[in-house]
């Protein structure tokens, strides 16, 4: 079949023939100072920029000599992350000029290659795909200069590259303004949860004022001051308190019998309302002979052990290993109220474990746990809030996943030059 008409890919050369100085930062590290220029890691390399916040400071001096080794970035230099995390890439546009350490690779591009589209490409599925095979050492996994010099990346015409970069950066500055709204977001519902489970919300379904503004609207309890119409209760009282065990793993007719089973193996899936998939199943006969037990959907559970006070809300029937605590609520406690009770709890969970190398709560100080208990009507209320705050989370999540895959796809085509940009530019101008 003729491939006339189709694009051909561009042409790749190796970046030791398209950049003027290739080198990498201090191998040695000054001594800190608390005031004086910065000297930048790969940990402050962050979301395509160098946060300035986390650099050290060194003397005056020690920046004179790093300046005179060639171990100073400058405004339009590409830096890659080359030892412990590499592939990180950061095209430097500021006009102060930092320190390096040796972690970070310093590529200045030669006249007439573009910065911006040169750090598109270093991160590139190809280019990862390279630093891969070229990656040496078993503990730290590090580039070497020599490697690095001999990476290849696409090099299309100037005007070509300047189009391309300026596709993926306007993608860039939305997936950044995203990243910081779900940060925002993260704050204000941090904030709520810390009013709703504080304060709570009146007969008019507004907060109420704080205790230090209207005292008589609140009592002194063994938890502290908490309004007025709220009451402390063993959370024993208010829910069904259950717990989990592990059949024995010697008899596999116990497991992937289709009951789902929440373990330590989950702990990526706990902190988000609700958990409906589990890495491991038992089986009834697992459970018949074990002490597990089979929870209903609703119900609350909470980490112990390990990732201490990880909590969500059973999406469906499951049983959970003895690590976890489970609660059924009665009708006087709304589960997802429960839920991000013990979500404002968590700090206190982490501070009370014990334990020198796996941290544990007893099961006795979930016997005498006591929670402040509004009424059914205002907990409906605040757990409707807090839902309301999670969704705007998750809608903003699902544009980054959207915006992050879309970038993807547009690197993969417009780095390689099966996809030219030209004709794009024109589809969005018409």
């Amino acid at each position: 079949m003729s491939d006339a008409g189709q694009p051909h890919p561009f042409p790749t050369r190796t970046l030791a023939q398209v950049a003027s100085r290739i080198t990498d930062g201090s191998h040695f590290s000054p001594i800190p100072q608390r005031q004086g220029p910065l000297i930048a890691n790969v940990k402050d390399m962050k979301s395509g920029r160098i946060d300035y916040d986390g650099c050290t400071r060194i003397s005056t001096l020690a920046f004179r000599e790093l300046k005179a080794t060639g171990c100073v970035i400058k405004s339009g230099d590409v830096l890659l992350s080359k030892d412990g995390t590499v592939g990180r890439v950061v095209v430097y546009e500021s006009d102060q000029e930092i320190g390096a350490l040796s972690s970070i690779c310093l590529i200045t591009p030669q006249d007439g290659q573009d910065a911006r589209f040169l750090g598109h490409a270093l991160q590139s599925h190809d280019c990862v795909r390279q630093y891969e095979n070229a990656m040496s050492g078993s503990a730290l996994r590090r580039l070497v200069l020599r490697d690095i010099r001999q990476i290849r990346v696409p090099t299309p015409t100037v005007d070509e590259q300047a189009k391309v970069a300026l596709i993926l950066d306007t993608l860039d500055t939305t997936i950044h303004q995203t990243e910081a709204i779900i940060e925002k977001l993260k704050q204000v519902k941090q904030g709520l949860l810390h009013d709703l489970l504080t304060r709570g919300i009146d007969a008019n379904g507004e907060l109420r004022p704080p205790q230090s503004q209207a005292p008589h609207l609140y009592k002194d309890s063994p938890l502290g001051w908490i309004p007025a119409e709220w009451q402390v209760e063993l959370l024993d009282d208010v829910a069904v308190r259950g717990s989990g065990h592990t059949p024995s793993k010697s008899v596999p007719s116990y497991w992937n019998g289709g009951v789902r089973w929440v373990s330590l193996a989950d702990s990526h899936r706990l902190d988000q309302i609700f958990i409906e998939a589990t890495d491991k199943e038992i089986s009834d006969l697992g459970i018949a002979n074990s002490s597990a037990v089979k929870h209903t959907a609703g119900t609350v559970v909470l980490s112990r052990d390990a990732g201490v006070g990880k909590s969500a809300v059973l999406g469906s029937e499951m049983a959970v290993s003895q690590h976890f605590i489970a609660w059924r609520c009665s009708e006087r406690l709304n589960n997802l109220f429960l839920y991000f009770k013990l979500q404002h709890m968590k700090p206190t969970f982490e501070a009370i474990a014990l334990g020198s190398t796996v941290k544990t709560i007893g099961l006795d100080y979930f016997r005498k746990l006591r929670i402040s208990v509004p009424a059914r009507s205002e907990q409906d209320k605040a757990a409707e809030v807090m839902m309301a705050a999670e969704a705007d989370v998750r809608s903003e999540q699902v544009e980054l996943k959207k915006m992050r895959l879309l970038k993807s796809g547009l690197m993969d085509d417009l780095l390689t030059g099966r996809v030219r940009v030209t004709p794009l530019l024109r589809a969005a101008a018409a």
